[in-house]
């Protein structure tokens, strides 16, 4: 690691750090973590008795390559986004998602005082994170993390997180040409649930692991 590195993974911890705090001020289980290998270990030493593991459809949790292990531990993986799903089969996976044991997640934004906002097409993700599963693991990459408010949150999603997803998901949305958002009508629009999680909801066990690392988008 050059010394530029270096000083800029310090920096970043220090945001990461006040994150957390703000997080447990806020009710939340808050875990700094400096690497995903970390929060791979985490997720593997809470699963359990659990027998449902979702996945709401996190890049930050895909990119952890958890399905395999989980299922190689006898848990039942409940994911809308295998391969070869129709879209009625699609959406009776979600809502058992609903439902699952373990429901893990990313947040398209965490504000350093410890509020979680996201911005959902149909908002089973958002649905799914405050209330349902038994528990809620919530993973957020220092990218994802705003020195501001709420507004500087909903803005870092539809600058950074909503265009290159709609480009992912192969969307017809203006963003996915421009890579900029317009606040578009178009049918396949994915900005439509706006969610502000303030606190930690009172019947929800929800973790929100922190990561000193760029994950997802």
């Amino acid at each position: 690691m050059s010394k530029t590195e270096e000083l800029n993974d310090w920096a970043f911890a220090k945001k990461c750090e006040k994150a957390v705090a703000g997080l447990a001020k806020n009710g939340f289980t808050a875990v700094f973590c400096q690497d995903s290998g970390e929060v791979f270990h985490y997720i593997l030493n809470e699963v359990g008795d659990v027998k449902t593991v979702g996945f709401g459809g996190s890049l930050s949790v895909a990119e952890l390559k958890l399905a395999d292990k989980l299922k190689s531990m006898g848990k039942e993986i409940v994911d809308h986004g295998l391969p070869g799903l129709t879209p009625e089969e699609k959406l009776e996976i979600c809502r058992r998602e609903l439902t699952c044991d373990l429901f893990l997640t990313g947040s398209n934004a965490v504000t350093l005082s410890g509020v979680l906002v996201n911005i959902d097409g149909n908002g089973n993700r958002v649905a799914s994170m405050f209330f349902g599963p038994k528990k809620v693991i919530v993973v957020v990459g220092r990218n994802k993390l705003v020195d501001g408010g709420v507004e500087e949150a909903i803005q870092r999603i539809k600058s950074y997180a909503a265009p290159p997803n709609t480009k992912r998901l192969n969307l017809a949305t203006p963003c996915a040409t421009t890579g900029f958002c317009s606040n578009c009508d178009s049918p396949q629009r994915i900005c439509r649930v706006t969610t502000i999680i303030e606190k930690k909801p009172r019947n929800t066990d929800i973790r929100v692991l922190v990561v000193n690392e760029d994950m997802g988008l």
